[in-house]
């Protein structure tokens, strides 16, 4: 099972990057010292700090054109973690594309 799903591309996060720290959303199952061990690894990089967060799906809800077709449900819950790597240490993410 893969700890990093994928990285925090935002305008905010770009803005931290400067300053050491970046974003991914990682598996909800693993904590702040695994997902630090996979970072590391992952981008030959030293981790200083972690901070996570959890977040409930959203509600959603649709109509259908029928009187009886009104579907609800919940977008997918995630965990997001901001890495704060060792200054002078950082993550290109563009460089494979």
């Amino acid at each position: 099972m893969n700890i990093l799903k994928r990285p925090i591309i935002t305008e905010k996060m770009n803005k931290e990057g400067v300053n050491g720290r970046y974003g991914f959303i990682v598996d909800v199952t693993h904590n702040k010292i695994e997902i630090k061990k996979a970072v590391e690894k992952m981008y030959q990089v030293t981790v200083e700090d972690i901070r996570t967060m959890r977040y409930l799906g959203k509600k959603s809800s649709r109509q259908s054109f029928s009187k009886r077709s009104m579907s609800t449900g919940r977008k997918a819950s995630f965990k997001k973690a901001i890495v704060t790597l060792k200054k002078g240490d950082i993550i290109d993410f563009y460089s494979n594309i």
